[in-house]
């Protein structure tokens, strides 16, 4: 299937497997790249000499484009954009809007700049600064989110941009690509679906909590960093919402000196972390350091299968997954219903109006 989205990044399907925090790594990202979808490495979580060893151990795999993920708000940012130049990878994503700087510096080294954005406002700036296209993640997606649904938010954005637009929030499966199509979009991206695969390292008892949660198990939560934040109901979840600020803080202390430790950031480096996404906010400063050392707590459970200490970002669209097929029988499903689906759309009548399908589907 052809779209702006394969054009521009050279995939042959238009799916995204977005990146998510310790969980998109070299073994996911490879599985998307081989089975013809774009795979995006998550380097929040690596220093920039694992982010080069993991861009390597993916390009000794695979010959397919994929992309990396970076925080435009990182401190280091810069240099891991030079990472992403000097080793040839072919997109940069950017979970918040990078600078119009970061942008131009990407594509005169030939590299695609995709930024996610969450407001119709976010996707008109990074189109006058430049960006290749846009992902557009609606308030049904995992972790960061913003309040307004996909059906809503995705043709407010198709209709106030010139900009290829990806639709996140909310998809699974080939019906949902074809509907992403139809309102203007280029393709979907999808987190959750990709992290429960076969494919990914996230412990098998935590993909089982995923796969037995309901809607009303995913829940939005401005507790952990002061920000909403969607992720299933937990009993870390649970502890947070109901702890008071001293009991926070002292939580949030002990879990940023183990992310200092890993990460290899200084303490102010985390604190101006935590006070980039303070700005404009009003954060206790136990929520300034559980934004700066949140990797922590996706770690305890994305790495650790600790569900009990850590926090699990899904998407509400959790709760229409049932099983866990390899990323390359995942994406082949996808495309298949996404045909199935096309065939099955009314064909216009001899008047112009819909007719209705034949018994085939054809």
């Amino acid at each position: 299937m052809r779209t702006a989205l394969t054009d521009l990044t050279g995939v042959r399907h238009p799916i995204v497997q977005t990146g998510m925090g310790w969980v998109s790594g070299p073994r996911l990202v490879t599985a998307t790249a081989r089975a013809g979808a774009l795979g995006i490495l998550a380097s929040a979580t690596m220093t920039p000499g694992q982010l080069r060893g993991a861009v390597r151990e993916v390009r000794s795999r695979t010959d397919a484009p994929f992309g990396v993920n970076l925080r435009a708000d990182a401190g280091d940012a810069r240099e891991r954009v030079r990472i992403i130049v000097e080793e040839g990878v072919r997109v940069a994503s950017f979970a918040l809007a990078p600078s119009r700087e970061l942008i131009a510096e990407l594509k005169d080294a030939g590299v695609v700049v995709i930024p996610s954005v969450g407001a119709r406002r976010h996707a008109e700036k990074v189109a006058a600064w430049g960006a290749d296209a846009a992902i557009v993640q609606g308030g049904e997606g995992g972790g960061h989110t913003g309040s307004v649904a996909t059906t809503v938010l995705l043709p407010q954005v198709v209709d106030a941009v010139d900009l290829p637009v990806i639709a996140a929030g909310g998809f699974h499966d080939g019906r949902g690509l074809v509907a992403a199509l139809t309102y203007g979009a280029v393709g979907v991206a999808m987190g959750t679906r990709f992290l429960l695969t076969s494919d990914s390292t996230v412990p098998d008892a935590v993909k089982a909590r995923y796969l037995a949660a309901t809607a009303k198990d995913i829940t939005l939560t401005t507790a952990v960093d002061g920000l909403p934040h969607r992720m299933l109901r937990t009993e870390m979840v649970a502890a947070l919402e109901g702890a008071g600020r001293l009991r926070s803080l002292a939580r949030a202390v002990r879990r940023a000196s183990r992310f200092r430790r890993i990460s290899g950031l200084s303490w102010p480096s985390m604190v101006r972390d935590g006070l980039a996404l303070r700005h404009g906010r009003d954060l206790a400063w136990s929520q300034v350091l559980l934004a700066a050392n949140t990797p922590m707590l996706l770690k305890a459970s994305m790495v650790e299968g600790r569900t009990d200490l850590g926090i699990m970002a899904s998407g509400q669209v959790a709760a229409l997954i049932e099983d866990l097929p390899s990323v390359a029988e995942l994406v082949a499903r996808i495309m298949v219903e996404a045909d199935g689906a096309l065939a099955a759309l009314p064909s216009p009548g001899p008047d112009g109006g819909a007719a209705p399908a034949s018994p085939s589907g054809a």
